[in-house]
């Protein structure tokens, strides 16, 4: 297993043993802190009990604090020093075992003597650390009477124990560290095993395409089994629209060959014959037909890639501006929001598809059903077949008879209807001899509903 520097695995197996450190730190120092109160607290009332002790005896048997061994007793297990000072700071009695060394204690020294205050302080004798407390005696008028009790005693050994403690705790937290990253690790290659599975199938994909080939997906229910399956779906999308690129690219380019091809005859046969008035009209008619083509490609593209529209477009005036030469007989006053543009283009294709397909008269209304404006279309004509309903929308799908009659039309209209009816949050519905473009209604306007009589 390799941990490279800037590897996923690395940056989790550092992050955890940060955390494994930061956390043991914490730990460490709130544990040092509490212990190490408990320790001097104990100490401080050791110190504490020896100079009532001795203050005891300087108020009753002054005489005995000279005796010899009386001021080298310990307390609880511990060395204490003592010192007896009278009112003037001048040693009465003290430990022998101090010999000729005197305690640091100037500062609580002072606060007991001068203003009666007992105080505890740290403090060293020679390269030995101190913990000291002084307290003021009573005014007895024996000796030592308004003087002051010292009494110290070496924390050496909390030093050491201290000291030790906290190397035994670093030794803990880095061992523990360790221990994190080297789990995190292991746990992290478990883990991404999958997902390294994921990539090399990508990189497979990638270097061989395969339009079969997808991701393994495994059966572990979690969140990279969701990944991939998601991935497939994406691929599965990517294979959909490289297929209708190339029905696309197909489609167009059999429609296209047909005009080309008759522009073509029909040049070679102005160049052998000269033009006369009829061969214009079908150059012309071929060259309008050649655009009307490349125009309908260039709309259904732009519709594809369009953003979603955000303007508020009245359906009356898509109307009036695309409806000319049909009947309306109903005229809502509804407000969807969209693209005027593309809402007139696609009324436009509609309005042509029926006067092309249909018989007589074409007739055009804008409704209301619940929440949606209904746009509808309607001719005397057959209609589309209910089970070509759905093919009818497809990109150059002409029905099985308009080739036969030699109907106008690259069969692109209803593919760009369907795909402006998508890109405004709508569908395109078909009910035989009448295609409608349902939209989402934002606000009825105030205009009042009328019927407008055949053009």
């Amino acid at each position: 297993m390799s941990l490279r520097p800037r590897s996923l695995r690395f940056r989790l197996a550092g992050l955890s043993a940060l955390a494994v450190l930061a956390s043991l730190a914490a730990l460490a120092v709130l544990a040092t802190l509490v212990v190490e109160r408990e320790l001097r607290d104990s100490v401080d009332a050791e110190l504490e009990r020896r100079a009532v002790s001795v203050a005891q005896l300087a108020a009753t048997t002054p005489s005995l604090l000279s005796a010899p061994g009386t001021l080298d007793v310990g307390s609880g297990g511990r060395s204490v020093w003592v010192e007896v000072r009278d009112a003037r700071g001048r040693i009465v009695a003290r430990s022998a075992s101090l010999g000729g060394k005197i305690l640091p204690a100037d500062g609580i020294l002072d606060a007991a003597l001068r203003d009666a205050r007992t105080s505890f302080a740290d403090g060293a004798l020679g390269d030995e650390p101190l913990r000291l407390y002084a307290a003021p005696l009573a005014e007895t008028g024996r000796r030592a009477s308004g003087g002051a009790v010292l009494v110290a005693t070496s924390v050496r050994d909390i030093d050491a124990t201290f000291a030790r403690l906290r190397e035994l705790i670093a030794l803990a937290g880095l061992a523990a560290a360790a221990l994190g990253a080297l789990l995190a690790a292991l746990l992290t290659a478990h883990g991404l095993r999958p997902l390294r599975r994921l990539a090399a199938g990508a990189r497979t994909i990638s270097e061989r395409p395969d339009p079969g080939r997808r991701l393994p997906t495994g059966a572990t229910g979690d969140e990279l089994e969701e990944l991939a399956v998601s991935l497939n779906r994406m691929l599965d999308a990517l294979d959909r629209a490289r297929a209708a690129e190339r029905r696309l690219l197909a489609d167009a380019s059999h429609e296209l060959r047909t005009p080309v091809t008759a522009l073509r005859g029909n040049a070679a046969f102005a160049r052998r014959h000269g033009a006369d008035a009829g061969l214009l009209a079908e150059l012309e008619a071929d060259a309008d037909r050649l655009a009307r083509l490349v125009d309908d490609l260039l709309a259904l593209e732009r519709e594809a890639g369009a953003r979603t529209p955000d303007e508020e477009v009245a359906l009356a005036d898509v109307v009036d501006a695309a409806a000319e030469g049909a009947t309306v007989t109903e005229r809502a006053p509804l407000a969807v929001r969209g693209q005027a543009g593309a809402l007139e283009r696609a009324l436009r294709n509609l309005v042509d598809n029926a006067r092309v397909h249909g018989r007589g008269e074409v007739r055009v209304a804008v409704s209301r059903e619940g929440d949606r404006a209904v746009l509808s279309v309607s001719d005397d004509g057959p209609g589309i077949p209910p089970d070509a309903a759905e093919a009818a929308l497809r990109r150059f799908w002409r029905g099985p008879d308009a080739a036969a009659q030699r109907r106008p039309g690259s069969g692109l209209g209803l593919a760009i209807v369907a795909a402006t009816a998508e890109r405004h949050g709508g569908e395109v519905r078909i009910d035989g001899a009448t295609v409608a473009l349902v939209l989402p209604i934002v606000r009825e306007l105030s205009r009042p509903v009328h019927t407008v009589v055949a053009p």
